[in-house]
């Protein structure tokens, strides 16, 4: 049968992006407790169209997706993009995968285990003679705020917030260290299931532990920056107010001066 995509184009306009968006999925991940993951993913797979082509093949991103679904390593997810190219003809490939990972954790107190969700990201690109590879994390958390701490005399005004940390490719580290990160660097973690003894000490951790938006991100961000793995990370908090109509927010990105210079593609993220 013909190939219509491969028929020439006489525009003489390359495209920049093409491919398929919202492709859901099952995939497996790597995991720290219980070596894999079975998660569901929803993807977007992109690649440029050279000017003499007039259509891309979409198929074939289906194709090559399917054959890394169940690997998907940092290096399952950089293999995947430079098939894409190849399949393509294309010289750059895109790809964003979108998941929850789950972590089972016990409460602080009683022990009791539940599963908490949180939404990751993989983000990357691969073209000749070079990759991008960034990992991101949402952890939910709890602040308490430490100007109603200051000025009021009974209790303080506290509300759950989301944390979002992106980082580069850089050495080896799993996404629970991550989220352990962000957890303590909040007034105090969130858990799916709590008992009374569990809420209590919630409550008086977090009030000993007031944090604004702006002391979550640059505590998030000093955390990260002894760790001294990533080339270049991001911070993005936002509160969800209890006492206000609308949310409180902070964002900062760390980019070391030798970011360009690229890492070791052999240690990557523990997914």
């Amino acid at each position: 049968m013909i190939d219509v995509q491969n028929l020439p184009d006489d525009r003489g306009v390359p495209i920049q992006k093409v491919g398929v968006k919202g492709v859901r999925a099952p995939i497996t991940l790597r995991d720290r407790v219980n070596a894999v993951q079975h998660t569901t993913a929803r993807v977007n797979l992109y690649a440029d169209l050279p000017k003499h082509f007039k259509g891309t093949h979409m198929s074939r991103f289906i194709e090559v997706f399917n054959a890394h679904r169940e690997r998907l390593s940092m290096q399952g997810f950089l293999a995947m993009l430079g098939e894409l190219r190849k399949a393509l003809d294309a010289r750059t490939a895109y790809a964003d995968l979108h998941f929850p990972y789950f972590i089972e954790k016990a409460a602080p107190v009683s022990g009791q285990k539940s599963w908490s969700a949180y939404d990751c990201s993989y983000m990357g690109k691969v073209w000749d003679g070079g990759r991008e590879f960034d990992v991101a994390v949402s952890v939910p958390v709890q602040t308490l705020c430490p100007c109603s701490k200051a000025i009021s005399e009974h209790g303080a005004h506290n509300q759950r917030g989301i944390v979002t940390l992106t980082v580069a490719l850089g050495p080896f580290f799993w996404i629970e260290d991550l989220v352990s990160l962000v957890e303590e660097s909040a007034s105090s973690p969130v858990y799916t299931l709590v008992k009374r003894e569990d809420e209590k000490y919630l409550t008086e951790h977090a009030y000993e532990n007031p944090r604004f938006v702006e002391d979550v991100v640059r505590e998030v961000h000093s955390r990260v920056l002894a760790l001294a793995k990533f080339p270049k990370f991001s911070v993005e908090a936002e509160n969800f107010e209890s006492i206000h109509d609308h949310s409180a927010y902070a964002w900062l990105e760390h980019r070391s001066p030798d970011v360009g210079a690229g890492a070791d593609e052999s240690k990557g993220p523990g997914l």
